[in-house]
């Protein structure tokens, strides 16, 4: 039987959380739960110039809005601590001298400048650019002189020394299977800059063998650096080295990585444009893995359920937003009146429609009326605009519709309209009393089906199209008695409305 994992998710805090960053975090929490595990957060900081508390404050919000919460790490504690990758120095430093004491490092007082000629020299004659190695033959007596004079220094990892008699390092893999990494490719990397940062390949190591992780959990563009954190593990002294799964690349359907550039590879876009969060981590959740019942639509609890890494792609997933909108409007058809009020308020004051403060009423009617486009629309940011004409009533601008204008100005379809307006009374329509006046009207004028229903439609919302009307119609009703910012006209003044607006036109 499998020991509970440990995994982690560890960002950047340098800019807004990447679907493929999400995707990452959602594989690690979906095998910690699977395997009843720990998964824990931790913040990698250490790129001083772009790292701020605002994005890592962002971050933290967009994973619990995906309901990604985390057991240890920043924000909720934990004894492997600290969690901030800027408040480990002293750890680093501490290991980084341990290794020089030892001789799997070695201090480098090589300038930017040199290696930089270094590197061009090697690009220029087709080489990979790897360090020469020219300060790992500098005695050991004259680099302690050097250090105690002052000179900076970086610390480089000894890769030989480490690596010993070895050709090659092999990384078994959970998705790609045993790789293999030639030594002589591997350069002397930086594990300590020379202002005190530790490089990522050295950091990452050190806090994962000190947190206790048990699977490394990350995308494809870290397969390369495996080698290079494998050999330090092996240089700290590391018993047991982790379980390493590297996760298929998501890419644009135009098949160029995703790129924040597009707008839409940031989870916060996706909040703002208001998907459901169940459907989006359902997204991510098919990118490079298919869940063995074959099933696209799956809860939080089925994703859990049926996860695993026997069935993780090693081809690249391709992020196609009509596929995405498609599982999210299945998803919004899902949820309950109440989460669908509260998402619709969120979108109706972003917008405009609705002052910040709304009332326990407008909250239940806004249920209602989101329930009316649940099915239909991927994303709640698209209600204000679905449900526009009713609340930017207006019979000149509803004849811009020519579909609207085409009924209006037709004779039979509007004898079946002032039929309708003359059977409305002052009392609500209600969905037995809308059924009730259509019955009256069709008796009346000896029309049925569609030259009785569209006529009634245009005319009693200003539209040519929407949601069934025994459901809409009452929505609009109650809409026309709340306190709404922008007041919506009733049905009977709509009707009256583009029957005077249309009198004397001809078709």
């Amino acid at each position: 039987m499998m020991n509970a994992p440990r995994v982690r998710f560890a960002p950047s805090p340098t800019g807004e959380l990447h679907v493929g960053n999400a995707r990452t975090a959602l594989f690690n929490w979906l095998y910690a739960r699977r395997h009843r595990g720990v998964f824990l957060l931790r913040i990698e900081d250490t790129d001083v110039a772009r790292s701020s508390p605002d994005h890592e404050t962002r971050l933290m919000e967009d994973l619990r809005w995906l309901g990604l919460g985390w057991d240890e790490g920043v924000g909720e504690g934990g004894g492997d601590g600290p969690y901030r990758q800027s408040e480990r120095l002293a750890l680093y430093r501490a290991r980084a001298e341990e290794l020089l004491q030892g001789g799997l490092a070695y201090p480098c007082f090589c300038s930017p400048q040199v290696l930089e000629e270094e590197r061009a020299a090697q690009r220029d004659a087709g080489r990979a650019s790897l360090y020469t190695g020219r300060c790992r033959v500098i005695p050991r007596e004259e680099a302690m002189l050097r250090r105690r004079r002052g000179e900076e220094f970086a610390v480089r990892f000894n890769v030989a020394a480490a690596a010993g008699h070895e050709p090659s390092i092999e990384c078994p893999d959970m998705v790609h299977g045993d790789v293999r990494f030639p030594v002589s490719q591997i350069g002397d990397f930086v594990i300590l800059r020379r202002d005190g940062w530790p490089s990522y390949n050295f950091a990452v190591v050190v806090d994962d063998a000190l947190m206790r992780v048990t699977h490394v959990i990350r995308g494809d563009d870290h397969l390369s650096n495996t080698p290079r954190q494998i050999l330090v593990y092996r240089a700290l002294g590391t018993k047991t080295l982790p379980r390493f799964a590297h996760l298929p690349l998501i890419l644009g359907r135009d098949g160029a990585p995703l790129s924040k550039r597009e707008g839409a590879a940031s989870v916060v876009w996706f909040r703002e444009q208001g998907y459901p969060p169940e459907a989006l981590l359902n997204y991510l959740a098919l990118l490079g893995w298919s869940p063995p019942s074959g099933q696209d639509l799956l809860t939080r609890e089925e994703l859990v359920a049926q996860f695993d890494f026997d069935r993780v792609s090693r081809a690249p997933a391709i992020f196609d937003r009509p596929k995405l909108d498609a599982l999210a409007a299945r998803h919004m058809a899902r949820l309950p009146v109440a989460r669908l009020a509260e998402m619709a308020a969120e979108q109706m004051i972003e917008t405009g429609l609705l002052d910040r403060d709304v009332s326990p009423e407008i909250q239940q009617w806004l249920g209602r009326l989101a329930l009316l486009y649940a099915d239909r629309l991927p994303r709640m940011r698209q209600l204000p605009e679905a449900s526009a004409f009713l609340f930017e009533f207006e019979a000149r601008k509803s004849l811009d519709d020519p579909e609207v204008r085409k009924t209006l100005v037709d004779p039979k379809s509007r004898a079946v309209i002032e039929v309708l307006v003359r059977r409305l009374g002052p009392e609500s329509l209600t969905a037995p009393r809308f059924q009730a006046v259509a019955d009256e009207v069709r008796r009346e004028t000896g029309t049925k089906g569609r030259d009785l229903y569209h006529p009634i439609r245009i005319a009693l919302t200003g539209a040519s199209s929407g949601p069934e009307m025994v459901k809409l119609l009452p929505v609009i009703e109650e809409g026309s008695r709340l306190p709404l910012r922008k007041r919506i006209a009733s049905c009977a003044e709509r009707a009256r409305a583009l029957l005077s607006a249309t009198q004397g036109m001809s078709a």
